[in-house]
């Protein structure tokens, strides 16, 4: 696969590459509606003997046309984005810069510098998809400003139970902690990727030894609490523990550091260093305060079982 990244204005055109069949759109997550429309210009490239191409944006568009400065938290940041495109099968990935100047193209003139001058042939993307300034471009206004160089494909809204499959959707499920609902939207189990990095070692002192994690992008962090997780170390996959919050049993109310610790079941390596990462799959309960330490432990050894039987029977 091969990523190109374009600077507005960019330099290429027709001749520098293949026919392409393209699906646009931003694609935060790579949900079940985003594969859709990706797995549809995919089989339309396969069957007219096209390459397959994927157009997305970075950094979110909210960060540009946003009123103030936002940092916006990702379900797949753009690295994540790329491999899970690659898994798919896709030829090109086309990730163009958003910013003011891009954002200010005219409708007609992103569909001439974007689509007609990067030779494709067939345009794919959703319902609600829009495109140009102000978001002015949509899919009934593509046909217009094709020119006729290039025909395209409205993929319709995919629904879960009377819901719209949408980033959105998914987001709002992160920040429940209803991993479930999240699976089932993405298709796959909600992933986070980071770095074992050095804790206070209480979790070793109270036997139950975890993996302090630092994560190595903007991923949204579901809501605190305690998890069912697998951890991939090394290319293994653990099953674990993971407790998301602000430790209120040793910490102060004013501990504004999120932690991520992940209590790796039969599991004595040390692996300080290691990117890891963190596989959501149940929350177990609301991270809350003991009033002793001995009630943690207690809490900790329930939590524990309750995992084990959530991988015992899943």
């Amino acid at each position: 696969m091969k990523v190109i990244t374009l600077h507005h204005p960019h330099t290429i055109n027709k001749k520098d590459l293949p026919p392409l069949c393209m699906a646009l759109g931003y694609f935060d997550g790579i949900h079940r509606g985003h594969q859709k429309v990706i797995l549809t210009a995919k089989e339309m490239a396969d069957n007219n003997g096209w390459n397959s191409a994927v157009m997305t944006f970075d950094p979110h568009p909210s960060v540009v046309l946003g009123h103030k400065h936002q940092h916006v938290q990702y379900i797949t940041p753009l690295n994540d984005k790329i491999e899970l495109l690659e898994q798919m099968g896709i030829d090109y990935v086309f990730v163009v810069r958003f910013t003011s100047a891009f954002a200010n193209l005219h409708p007609q003139e992103f569909v001439d510098q974007y689509i007609i001058n990067l030779n494709v042939q067939h345009v794919v993307a959703g319902f609600d998809f829009t495109y140009g300034k102000l978001g002015k471009g949509t899919m009934e206004t593509l046909a217009f400003h094709s020119r006729q160089a290039f025909t395209y494909t409205t993929v319709e809204k995919l629904t879960e139970g009377n819901e719209k499959v949408s980033s959105t959707l998914t987001r709002n499920y992160l920040r429940e902690g209803n991993m479930e609902q999240v699976a089932l939207l993405l298709g796959r189990y909600y992933v986070t990727k980071g770095t074992v990095i050095h804790g206070d070692k209480r979790g070793r002192k109270i036997g139950f030894p975890t993996a302090n994690i630092e994560l190595i992008d903007a991923y949204i962090v579901p809501r605190t609490g305690v998890y069912a997780v697998r951890l991939l170390v090394n290319e293994t996959w653990y099953e674990g523990v993971c407790n998301v919050g602000y430790k209120p049993t040793f910490n102060n109310p004013n501990e504004t550091n999120l932690s991520i610790e992940v209590h790796i079941f039969e599991f004595s390596d040390s692996i300080y260093g290691e990117e890891v990462q963190v596989e959501w799959h149940k929350r177990i309960r609301a991270e809350q305060k003991f009033p002793s330490i001995d009630e943690l432990i207690r809490q900790i050894e329930k939590d524990k079982k309750a995992a084990i039987t959530y991988f015992e029977k899943s």
